[in-house]
């Protein structure tokens, strides 16, 4: 199973800190991702990060702003968001992949948390 939380409401140029708490064969997996989807749009790719924390990739709209890790210890994995924009706005989903190479679609991902909503303010 995957949790998210610590979504909530900010001005822009604020910051939240995203968690995800994996236990389970989600956290068994390879690679773990964050998503997000805005009303009316599709789920989209934001960040993944490989289980040894080494390896990341990122969507090319939140480089320099976003950073994601991951705490084997604790089992969860983190989504650290700066400067947000009024377009940051949307749910955010934190998703498992069993496989080695970063993916970059939502259908590529094995398992799924509960979203998390951000609202970021102008």
């Amino acid at each position: 199973q995957l949790q998210a939380s610590g979504g909530g409401l900010v001005q822009s140029g604020g910051s939240l800190r995203l968690s995800c708490a994996a236990s389970g064969l989600s956290f068994s997996a390879h690679v773990m991702g964050w998503f997000r989807q805005a009303p009316g749009k599709e789920r989209e790719f934001v960040a993944a990060v490989s289980r040894s924390g080494d390896n990341t990739h990122y969507e090319d709209s939140v480089k320099g702003r976003f950073t994601i890790s991951i705490d084997n210890a604790k089992g969860t994995v983190y989504l650290q968001m700066n400067m947000l924009k009024p377009e940051d706005t949307a749910a955010y989903y934190c998703a498992a992949d069993h496989g080695t190479h970063f993916k970059t679609r939502a259908y590529q991902y094995d398992y799924w948390g509960q979203g998390t909503q951000v609202t970021v303010s102008s």
